[in-house]
């Protein structure tokens, strides 16, 4: 392990006061930030990708945890000279970018296998899920802490009030593993919520054919009115009765209801009714 300063030190010298505008909370505790970067995996091959590292906290885990290169995506300045100092103690093995996390394709950023490991700023979590999803075969797993709420409905099984858009997206292209509650006292600042770390692994193929734009209109009708049945819920992409059928659903359903492959035929029947079945 390095020399570094321990991190309060680090925040008082550099003015690191957490910031609610880029929703940050800073987790200071070694074994938990260890916990997660050993949950990564074998880090001394490919590339980790670090969202937000604030302080740097978790950035020294998973560098003492024996990763070989961790690029670092920040937009606060104050971090990134913090950020600075633990690539010179780390020579070669950080690569800072200084830019804002939505605008990045991580699915670019250095050498295969890619992991994402992050303590996602909770006010874009699901947004940057969703980008990385679309380009899910590009990482070999992700380790992220989210809002605890936010990890249910990742892994909530049909038939659960969980059960939603961001359920069968992700589970349509990846394995969903809870790991382990982090409580909101471990923060600084605390959060108002409890935070999961969750496991997210792409499948070397999803759970059925279907286009990524499709599912995500199939999704949005069927969740957007979630207590009305398919016949009600998907009117908005046209023959509801029709789509259903050749799905092979039962009109009666509700969505929260309906598997993840039945989303997929419903994807399929969309694209079939439109003549542009590429999938």
């Amino acid at each position: 392990m390095s020399d570094l300063p321990p991190l309060r030190e680090v925040i008082a010298r550099h003015g690191l006061d957490a910031r609610k505008s880029l929703g940050q909370h800073f987790l200071f505790d070694l074994n938990l930030t260890g916990r997660i970067a050993r949950a990564a995996g074998d880090l001394s091959v490919g590339t980790v990708i670090e969202i937000g590292p604030g302080p740097g906290g978790l950035t020294r885990a998973l560098l003492d945890a024996g990763a070989r290169q961790v690029i670092a995506i920040e937009r606060d300045d104050r971090a990134i000279a913090i950020q600075d100092e633990i690539a010179a103690a780390y020579p070669g093995r950080l690569q800072i970018i200084a830019a804002d996390a939505l605008e990045i394709d991580a699915a670019t950023l250095g050498e295969t296998p890619r992991r994402i490991v992050a303590n996602l700023p909770y006010n874009i979590s699901t947004v940057l899920l969703l980008a990385w999803l679309r380009r899910a075969e590009a990482f070999e797993r992700m380790v992220l802490m989210f809002q605890k709420e936010v990890v249910d409905r990742l892994a909530a099984a049909p038939g659960s009030s969980q059960y939603g858009r961001l359920s069968v997206i992700t589970q349509w292209l990846c394995e969903v593993r809870p790991l382990f509650n982090v409580d909101r006292r471990a923060f600084t600042p605390p959060p108002t919520v409890t935070s999961t770390v969750a496991e997210i692994i792409p499948r070397p193929a999803p759970l059925a054919p279907a286009r990524f734009e499709t599912m995500e209109r199939v999704t949005a009708a069927a969740f957007g009115q979630r207590r009305k049945m398919l016949r009600s819920s998907l009117k908005a992409l046209g023959n509801a009765e029709a789509l259903i059928a050749a799905a092979g659903l039962d009109p009666t359903q509700r969505a929260e209801t309906v598997p993840v492959e039945g989303f997929c035929a419903l994807a399929r029947a969309v694209e079939a009714a439109s003549g542009s079945d590429r999938l």
